[in-house]
């Protein structure tokens, strides 16, 4: 067994959950094992971005965990970053 965590926020709250998992554990199986779905209903495990550490996983279905590792299950964005300077810029001038 390893240990990890899954970790998920929102503005006005996050949760970091820690579990035991057998070693071969993928990304998205650690997420639903966790129960952070019951928590926050809007994270969806089978098609939301996922992380270790701040490091984007591109196939979290098939990213085998390590002992240590936190999952981190990321938002959509609200709007593109390039839109969004392009706003701030636009207030400041």
């Amino acid at each position: 067994m390893i240990r990890v965590e899954v970790a998920f926020a929102r503005p006005d709250r996050q949760e970091i959950i820690s579990l035991s998992v057998e070693e071969g554990t993928t990304a998205v199986e650690a997420v639903k094992r966790s129960g952070i779905v019951a928590i926050f209903p809007e994270v969806d495990p089978e098609s939301d971005d996922m992380g270790i550490f701040g490091k984007v996983i591109k196939n979290p279905s098939a990213h085998e965990l390590r002992d240590g590792d936190r999952v981190e299950v990321y938002r959509p964005l609200q709007i593109d970053p390039k839109q969004a300077r392009l706003n701030r810029a636009k207030k400041k001038g």
